[in-house]
């Protein structure tokens, strides 16, 4: 069985605690991506902002561009480690209902594995097929 390590996107673009609102929304549209880990400058992941933070804690809220990304980040996250199987990868992000998962060791940001990821591998396919669907059972998550 494959490990998450094997499948996982290792070259993540992150935002700083510091970092904006615009600064995320930038950084989304220029890598063509819904998600991005916040790090702090030691690399320990601290959080997690999408598209729909941005949207709806930040933009709805009326909060500023200037936001420091850290008001509307999700910081109560779920994640792996590379040595994970990708089998158990899909089952935390179907229990959890999350799209993507980052990858963590010793609380340091290695990588992240999300849906797509786990559909284009053959050995994979079947466990996130299984993970979308139960994430799509639940409506009121998204």
């Amino acid at each position: 069985m494959k490990s998450v390590k094997d499948i996982m996107t290792s070259d993540v673009s992150v935002c700083r605690t510091d970092d904006c609102l615009s600064d995320a929304a930038s950084m989304m549209k220029q890598k063509n991506v819904g998600a991005i880990p916040v790090c702090d400058d030691q690399g320990n992941l601290m959080g997690m902002v999408t598209d729909r933070d941005l949207v709806i804690r930040g933009y709805a809220d009326k909060k500023p561009e200037s936001t420091p990304i850290q008001q509307v980040m999700s910081d109560h996250l779920y994640s792996c480690t590379p040595d994970c199987s990708t089998q158990e990868a899909s089952q935390i992000m179907a229990q959890h209902q999350v799209r993507r998962l980052p990858v963590v060791e010793n609380g340091k940001l290695t990588g992240i594995i999300s849906l797509g990821d786990l559909s284009v591998d053959e050995m994979s396919d079947h466990a996130a097929g299984v993970a979308l669907q139960d994430i799509s059972e639940r409506p009121e998550l998204h």
